[in-house]
């Protein structure tokens, strides 16, 4: 049984750091171009050097994504875009399109190739035909189950790496190939600018009664037919690490740092425990709750185990469920005072229950108390955005600590 790698998004310097310090073992960033997320803050040639002399310092891995399905004009931009990234030390590029594959072998042969879900990686030829071309990892598609997994691993090389999504947003297209929001709002989904229409609310008009909308379910608000809930699969971490599965991989670049420390610190301490003693090992509900901490939808196991059928998608509204929220990031930790600094992220009381984060250490429970402002002046509240205010401390907490409370 080999130790699998878990790969978790970075969608900025910070979210790069703060996966990597709640222990991820890979990173996958995109520049300012070709990666697929505009949404994303993304990085800039200095925040990659920086990025990947973080984690490097650390023996952890940063992969730069490339995924997007280009058109004539991006070829070019492409090529020089390559040689500027050639030199920076990244552990592998994500790569969709084979012509971008060509122009990765012949620009820059020392990086690896990783081939994307976008390549719709779903039978085990299309694997072995990247394989042979030099990709040294395929990403799976979601639409994929344990049991075609298991076919991939015994019918492809040992050498040839699979990493498949674990967590995160589904897609309703063919490993995200949808043309929706292009149709829709003329934003390219392929080019990473979804509107994400799947999302959307949705009624029925026939042709010949223009303007008469009718609900494609019984649901006075209509109905979300596209919108599919979020994939969860932490407990199933045997079946994850049993299945040859070499990097568990997180989705999210979109994401904020707090989802990033929690859904990754969450898998970690699931995975670990998992790999120190199988024979033992019984799945712990309460990393589950970890992870229904954060912004979510309903969760699903997507197609692990067979076709999902109509309980995977969410009918009813687009909202995501949000029953914790950010409240603070703790700055330092003073011995002497037993105290903390605290850059405030959203409100919150003096007395307000609360829970601190740490990487790699279980959360602590406490109560807001003694809350000063920068001033030093004795405060109830701290209601102002990046406001610091200082309090007290249970126990010594680390730099980046965050901050959660429970919506009331």
């Amino acid at each position: 049984m080999k130790r699998p790698e878990l790969l978790a998004p970075g969608g900025s310097l910070e979210k790069l750091k703060t996966a990597i310090d709640y222990g991820a073992d890979a990173v996958y960033i995109g520049g300012d171009a070709f990666s697929l997320r505009v949404a994303a803050e993304n990085f800039t040639a200095e925040e990659m050097t920086e990025g990947l002399k973080y984690a490097h310092d650390r023996n952890k891995k940063v992969y730069l994504t490339a995924n997007i399905i280009p058109h004539n004009d991006d070829i070019g931009d492409f090529k020089k875009y390559v040689e500027q990234i050639r030199h920076l030390g990244f552990d592998g590029v994500l790569i969709s399109d084979l012509g971008m594959f060509d122009i990765m072998r012949e620009l820059a042969p020392e990086i690896p190739i990783h081939i994307s879900t976008q390549a719709n990686n779903v039978n085990y030829r299309s694997a072995l035909m990247w394989y042979k071309l030099g990709a040294k990892r395929v990403v799976l598609g979601r639409e994929m189950s344990f049991k075609e997994i298991a076919e991939f691993r015994e019918k492809l090389p040992e050498d040839l790496e699979l990493e498949a999504f674990i967590h995160g947003a589904m897609c309703i297209s063919y490993s995200g190939r949808c043309l929706l929001s292009n149709y829709m709002t003329g934003r390219d989904s392929n080019a990473g600018a979804c509107a994400h229409p799947c999302r959307w609310n949705y009624s029925l008009v026939e042709e010949k009664r223009p303007g008469q909308y009718f609900d494609v379910e019984e649901n006075e608000r209509g109905t979300f037919i596209f919108n599919s809930k979020d994939l969860c699969t932490i407990e199933h971490i045997p079946e994850l690490i049993n299945s040859g599965i070499t990097s568990l991989k997180i989705e999210g670049r979109v994401k904020t740092s707090f989802y990033v420390a929690t859904v990754v610190g969450a898998y970690r301490r699931e995975i670990d425990r998992y790999l120190s003693s199988p024979e033992d090992y019984v799945f712990d509900p309460a990393e589950l709750e970890e992870l229904c901490k954060v912004s979510h939808r309903p969760y699903t196991t997507g197609f692990y185990f067979g076709r999902p059928g109509a309980d995977a998608q969410v009918y009813e509204n687009s909202s995501y469920i949000r029953d914790y929220e950010l409240i603070g990031i703790v700055r330092s930790y003073d011995q002497k005072t037993k105290t903390i600094v605290v850059s405030q992220r959203n409100r919150f009381f003096e007395g307000d229950e609360i829970e601190i984060m740490q990487p790699m250490k279980p959360f602590i429970k406490t109560t807001v108390r003694e809350l000063y402002n920068e001033n030093g002046e004795k405060i109830d509240c701290a209601p102002h955005a990046e406001q610091i205010v200082t309090m007290a401390a249970p126990k010594p907490i680390c730099p980046g600590a965050m901050l959660r409370k429970k919506h009331v």
